[in-house]
């Protein structure tokens, strides 16, 4: 299985971050959430001679999906996503997918809690994760569709894979663009939480 890249692409005056995963033997790859600023993924995949086959939303909200249309215009790319947040993708997800980017693989985490329909993307040691978990912070549990106590055991399901798993945020919002796991456990207090009570009283007090 060829390691797939990761290019992280800041994307919106809300401190969004975009990304473009590709395969380096086969140069096909993947646009994740183009945010305000799609046209940066497509430049960048211009540079690289990236051909952009599937477009990947973390989840619905505008400031990640806003750029869909202009990516599916200058590609051939199909939009997968959980019908849960966008209605009639054309790949559906869910929990334990798989896509094919090349040579790699992407798996797919249904992470519901910060929306219905999060996911989060999985490929080696690397996790793309939307708006469920943020270097040294997480997901918002107060917006329609939110539910604080499935944001908890999404972050556990997170928090149970190895600590060498970089992960790569839907926004700039930590001291570092990326981090690791270990780093999260060590710092981040949501995925500190002993308990369930403790992580609600946190995350909306």
């Amino acid at each position: 299985m060829v390691k797939l890249r990761i290019i992280q692409i800041p994307a919106s005056k809300m401190d969004n971050f975009s990304y473009l995963v590709y395969c380096p033997k086969t140069l096909q790859g993947a646009a994740v959430d183009p945010s305000m600023k799609p046209q940066l993924i497509l430049e960048k995949a211009s540079e690289l001679g990236v051909s952009i086959q599937l477009l990947l939303n973390t989840h619905g909200h505008q400031d990640h999906i806003a750029g869909n249309p202009l990516i599916l215009a200058n590609s051939n790319a199909r939009l997968a996503a959980h019908p849960a947040d966008i209605k009639n993708p054309d790949i559906p997800l869910s929990d334990g997918s798989h896509l094919q980017v090349g040579g790699g693989q992407i798996s797919v985490l249904h992470t519901p809690g910060h929306t219905p329909g999060s996911v989060i993307f999985a490929s080696g040691d690397d996790l793309i994760t939307g708006d469920t978990l943020f270097v040294s912070r997480c997901g918002r549990a107060d917006l329609p569709g939110s539910d604080v106590t499935q944001l908890y055991y999404s972050l556990q399901k997170i928090r149970d894979l190895p600590d060498t798993t970089r992960i790569y945020p839907g926004h700039d919002y930590g001291p570092t663009p990326t981090s690791t796991l270990a780093w999260e456990k060590r710092h981040n207090d949501f995925l500190r939480c002993s308990d369930l009570e403790s992580f609600i009283k946190l995350r909306m007090g």
